[in-house]
């Protein structure tokens, strides 16, 4: 065993995520055991005030069905959160979801501490339809909505269209305000002349002087730690070469580690090589690393198999990941799950306790 003391603190919080299943519906990061806490009393007055019967009040409280939204941290980057939705018809599900990303909103008791919203307050979402077969959410926010501060406005666009395409039935986001479809972003202009999608990246780190051109972008997900020592996964997108394999590259970003200062932790070490990306007829992207840090049989811990899956499924053309380890075709972590299975791209990240 030669784990040196910042992963040994890794693997012992690895320990504590929820058992990664087959099915593609997993939490990866943090722990289950969250209880959802009763409005605070500014939130039950605003329901009074709002006219609303105990019956009708239900609908600001949390329901069984979880959803992943992308919240700001403390360090100001997005991460996601899966959140148990607020009750209400399944029709205006996504219209909840992105209620919650309202500062000071009415969801506000149900978000972890340490997290906010983005969208400004006082927005209202008047309306998220889905054509399905464009796979495309369109957004209606009430006039609120431009009321942000400029350099808020890139977060604001990663926030809403990371949370939407998050459900596998949309890919691309469109814009509107009080019935009129933005061609720009009213604040600082960014164009919205095309529909927003995943290829907006998230958390973007380059530098502002270097050209992106002959560039593609990839993300990564690190670590972080709540001030309750919570660990979950924070997305980062970087550049690099265009003529690279995308999977390979995100892989050679992750190893690299966190940029100092942004709060992160790295998740895999500099002992850390890539033998191989292998994508199978059937869609399986299977991984091959070497680390001579862990023996033959040792478990590795859960934070990095599991960073390995969200890099990689977000990188990737696959629809399934699985990991080997030093050769070994039968990958077991501490949190006892197969990772040299295939899994599915979890819908669920970091259920964080309020």
């Amino acid at each position: 065993m030669k784990w040196n003391s910042n992963l040994r603190r890794t693997i012992a919080v690895g320990v504590l995520t929820l058992p990664l299943m087959l099915s593609g519906c997993s939490y990866f990061g943090a722990s289950s055991s969250a209880q959802i806490d009763p409005p605070p009393p500014e939130v039950e007055a605003q329901m009074l005030e709002m006219g609303l019967t105990p019956t009708e009040q239900t609908s600001l409280t949390a329901g069984d069905k979880l959803f992943t939204v992308y919240l700001e941290n403390e360090k100001g980057l997005l991460a996601p959160v899966a959140l148990h939705l607020p009750t209400g018809s399944d029709a205006e599900k996504l219209n909840r979801t992105l209620d919650m990303l309202v500062q000071d909103g009415p969801y506000t008791s149900l978000i972890p501490s340490g997290f906010r919203g983005v969208l400004p307050k006082g927005t209202e979402v008047k309306a998220v339809t889905v054509k399905k077969d464009e796979k495309l959410a369109v957004v209606e926010f009430s006039k609120s909505f431009n009321q942000y501060e400029a350099a808020d406005e890139r977060k604001i666009l990663e926030a809403v269209t990371w949370t939407l395409t998050g459900n596998p039935e949309i890919q691309n986001v469109q814009l509107w305000v009080d019935g009129e479809k933005l061609s720009e972003m009213p604040v600082d202009g960014t164009s919205l002349e095309r529909p927003l999608n995943r290829t907006l990246g998230i958390n973007l780190e380059f530098d502002g002087g270097s050209s992106l051109s002959g560039t593609s972008a990839v993300t990564v997900f690190f670590s972080a730690e709540t001030q309750d020592g919570v660990q979950y996964f924070v997305p980062v997108t970087r550049f690099v070469p265009a003529q690279g394999d995308l999977v390979q590259s995100a892989l050679s970003e992750l190893i690299k580690g966190p940029i100092k200062g942004a709060g992160l932790e790295r998740v895999l070490t500099d002992n850390t090589a890539v033998d191989g990306v292998t994508v199978s007829n059937d869609g399986i992207v299977t991984v091959s690393i070497q680390d001579d840090m862990f023996e033959v049989g040792e478990k590795p811990p859960a934070q990095m198999m599991q960073s390995l899956v969200l890099t990689v499924a977000e990188n990737a053309k696959g629809d399934k990941v699985r990991i080997w380890l030093n050769g070994q075709k039968d990958v077991v972590g501490l949190d006892n799950q197969k990772y040299s299975e295939p899994v599915s791209r979890p819908e669920l990240i970091n259920q964080i306790p309020l």
